[in-house]
């Protein structure tokens, strides 16, 4: 009798029971991603409380481990969560695919024969100076902008950067006054003579924003948009006797000093959008370190205003620009908008020293 009460008991199947457990984890780990990703569709200025800027700012690299569970759910034969999964992967990298989606439909032969010659005319000028002078006047403008970390930026590297890629506007922000002042002894003021500066105050965030331009602007202001944040400097190049290009530097603050005033201060920078410049003209520039990707509904916000972005249009990738100590994983703060009557090339980020951004250039042409 008690032989048949042992042969009639069975041990708990501990195997089966470990992996109902691994499959419940599993689908937990996916539902915190697949929350994670539907925060950046958040309506604008939402996003404007902790921790939401940082969590949304890592979206793209929700891939990782949501492909790592569709592999997971493939190789356990559970379907249902493969499939879930790699959807989950290819959401997360959705705002990224963007910056490569218009290859197909961005290629105008007339376009780029005249962008050749223009080029060619370019390049034909003996020095930097006539070059950059010499292209403005036929609407292209080579640009650059940088976070100078607090000032700690090499005013050598800067300078030999603007030589290097023959920038014609330059914007930098976290400005100091030493630093201007070494920018300024390095050469800066003999390549990019002309300047806006703006305001150094105590609740800045990091330093001031300043911008310099090769040709004598016809218009220049202190600042161009109000934001709870660093003023914004603009230059004004006229390009005839009815049209110009603004030129401004922008920095939001960071959401580690206030979440409300980095979206606030984002968001402000649409009335840039719609003033058109500083005189009230037609195209507008703004270049810096927005604190922001297109992951932020605040920034896709302000591109619904009427900016473009100069890396999405080009669509050859995303110029990662932060942080600099790092080759992986980075994320895209710095930018170069305008509003349209632009079109944007050779857009592409570079490391220089002293800061922990890289920064970012465009040529920027009239359409």
């Amino acid at each position: 009798m008690l032989d048949m009460f042992i042969g009639g008991f069975r041990a708990p199947d501990y195997g089966h029971f470990k992996g109902i457990c691994m499959s419940v984890a599993l689908w937990i780990v996916l539902l915190v991603c697949v929350l994670w990703i539907a925060l950046s569709e958040m309506p604008a200025g939402w996003d404007g409380h902790l921790p939401l800027p940082y969590l949304i700012a890592l979206t793209p690299l929700l891939w990782i481990p949501t492909l790592a569970i569709a592999i997971a759910g493939a190789v356990r034969h559970d379907t249902a969560l493969a499939i879930v999964a790699a959807i989950a992967c290819i959401a997360s990298l959705l705002r990224k695919i963007a910056y490569w989606n218009n290859n197909l439909t961005s290629i105008n032969t007339a376009q780029m024969v005249a962008d050749n010659i223009a080029k060619k005319r370019e390049t034909s000028c003996g020095t930097h100076t006539s070059t950059a002078v010499e292209a403005a006047k036929h609407g292209r403008f080579r640009v650059m902008t940088l976070n100078c970390r607090y000032g700690r930026a090499n005013a050598a590297a800067i300078v030999s950067a603007v030589k290097e890629h023959d920038v014609a506007v330059l914007a930098l922000q976290e400005l100091t006054d030493d630093l201007v002042a070494a920018l300024d002894e390095a050469g800066l003021s003999d390549l990019l003579p002309y300047r806006q500066l703006g305001e150094n105050k105590d609740t800045d965030n990091g330093g001031f924003n300043g911008i310099w331009i090769r040709i004598e602007p016809s218009d220049t202001s202190p600042i161009t948009a109000v934001i709870p944040a660093a003023d914004v400097p603009g230059v004004c190049f006229p390009i005839d006797a009815m049209r110009g290009i603004t030129f401004v530097s922008a920095h939001p603050k960071s959401p580690m000093r206030g979440c409300a005033d980095w979206s606030a201060g984002i968001l402000g920078l649409r009335e840039l959008a719609r003033a058109k410049s500083v005189s009230n003209r037609n195209i507008v520039v703004v270049m810096g370190d927005l604190n922001s990707s297109t992951d932020h509904p605040s920034f896709r916000a302000l591109l619904k205003s009427g900016f473009k972005d100069a890396s999405l249009i080009q669509a050859a990738g995303p110029n990662l620009t932060f942080p600099s100590w790092l080759k992986w994983p980075r994320i895209e703060l710095d930018h170069v908008l305008f509003t349209p009557g632009l079109k944007p090339s050779g857009v592409k980020s570079f490391e220089v020293e002293g800061t922990d951004h890289l920064a970012l250039t465009a040529t920027l042409a009239l359409r």
